[in-house]
């Protein structure tokens, strides 16, 4: 499955690239295309969890009235979505497909030239045979090598990656002498935790906006709340431990991809509000 999206997603960049002439900056184009395509289903989640915070309210009821009746409160909670025309996994779609676009586009970046560049087999394996016979130890981004040891006297293999004096093909675990590799990961985590922010104030505000007596209900929504709040925070980190043993390209897609999201929460919950 994420050799399939992977691969479409490698027409679509390879396109840019063919215009542009440039790795890096033909993923930061296709990054703003992505985000594009998926922005109506944004609109739609966000209204979604908009709607979900509402219904929660009434749900803490039918928990409370039914606590001793498993059986009705299932039944009553199920009448409760229908007829608000939601699912309880409403949300789960959404994050179903970022992951498979996330390990989608580190498939790509990770094999370019066969998701990309769409090269024969016979000629990327046999130029990885040639690498691994003249160098001791096998590399961790066949692809990749293959780009910079072979690139040079073959454009069937050759792909622009110098970016900002930036080389997009290495690898920042396997470069810890070279600063610059880090640029890009650092930025990734600063951008993550200032989306991090912006989106709990969001629900914060909204919190305050709602204000009511506590109850046990709440205490529970609470304890949901802080619990998402730290798993939103350990997520750029689990994330930039994996873009530390990645191709810097996954990580400048993360970057781009994090700027749009900052702006795209800003401006649909603007929409959002006015609806």
């Amino acid at each position: 499955m994420f050799d399939f999206f992977a691969n479409i997603f490698g027409y679509v960049l390879n396109f840019i690239y063919n215009f542009v002439g440039n790795y890096g900056l033909a993923l930061i184009i296709f990054t703003v295309l992505l985000k594009l395509a998926m922005l109506p289903m944004s609109i739609k989640q966000q209204k979604t969890l908009k709607k979900n915070t509402k219904i929660q309210a009434e749900v803490k009821v039918l928990q409370d009235k039914y606590a001793n009746d498993p059986v009705r409160l299932n039944q009553e909670m199920m009448d409760l979505y229908k007829s608000e025309n939601m699912s309880p996994f409403s949300g789960c779609l959404g994050s179903i497909l970022q992951f498979i676009i996330i390990l989608s586009i580190f498939f790509l970046v990770s094999r370019p030239l066969t998701f990309m560049l769409h090269v024969d087999s016979e000629v990327v394996n046999g130029y990885i045979k040639e690498i691994q016979e003249q160098k001791a130890e096998k590399a961790s981004y066949q692809e990749i090598a293959v780009i910079r040891e072979k690139g040079a006297e073959d454009e069937r293999v050759r792909i622009n990656m110098d970016f900002l004096g930036l080389d997009l093909s290495q690898v920042p675990s396997q470069n810890y002498s070279d600063w610059k590799v880090f640029i890009i990961p650092v930025l990734y985590v600063i951008t993550s935790i200032v989306s991090m922010k912006l989106t709990t104030n969001m629900q914060n505000a909204k919190k305050d906006k709602e204000e009511k007596p506590a109850d046990k209900g709440d205490e529970e929504g609470d304890t949901m709340a802080e619990m998402n709040k730290t798993m939103n925070y350990m997520m750029p980190f689990m994330s930039v431990s994996i873009a530390l043993i990645a191709p810097l390209g996954l990580a400048l897609y993360w970057f781009v991809n994090n700027l749009i999201m900052i702006v795209e929460r800003l401006v649909i919950n603007k929409v959002c509000k006015e609806d």
